[in-house]
């Protein structure tokens, strides 16, 4: 679902796109760390050099998964005055799991947009494992990052 979100953001030449993925960093559980280890410093540098997300969640017990979450959690001021768009997937289009997001983005100084592209397990995935996007998704998709490239450029001056 990355490469299918990068692809649209990449054709429309307005920002330089990544994918981050949080198993990159290997990062340790919150709590179980003296917090030397090198993914943790690294994950920070990583999200201190973006002016913008992208979140792509999985709903999972009505909520998030613990990975973000600890991923999350490993950084503070890194997320502040950023801006973040949710593209979410679930049985319900993963809206549980967004919901919570957005409440732990607050609390992160992230600022989320409104368009959020949910994607139904029964509707873009066949036999519930292999992406095939409907079509309509492409539309939100270009609303969400417009809002996040506004935003991240409007909240650039708080960050400096």
């Amino acid at each position: 679902m990355g490469e299918w979100i990068k692809g649209i953001a990449d054709k429309r030449g307005d920002a330089n796109y990544e994918i981050v993925d949080i198993a990159d960093y290997q990062l340790p559980f919150l709590g179980t760390t003296d917090g030397t280890e090198p993914g943790i410093a690294a994950w920070n540098e990583k999200l201190n050099s973006l002016d913008g997300f992208v979140f792509i969640v999985q709903e999972y017990n009505h909520s998030i998964t613990g990975a973000l979450k600890n991923a999350l959690d490993f950084a503070r001021e890194a997320w502040n005055n950023k801006a973040a768009g949710i593209v979410s997937y679930g049985s319900t289009g993963g809206a549980r799991a967004a919901e919570h997001l957005r409440g732990i983005m607050g609390e992160l100084m992230i600022a989320d947009v409104r368009v959020h592209p949910t994607l139904s397990l029964f509707t873009d995935f066949e036999n519930f494992t292999t992406f095939k996007p409907a079509e309509l998704h492409l539309d939100n998709v270009n609303a969400m990052l417009d809002q996040v490239i506004a935003w991240s450029g409007a909240l650039k001056a708080l960050r400096k």
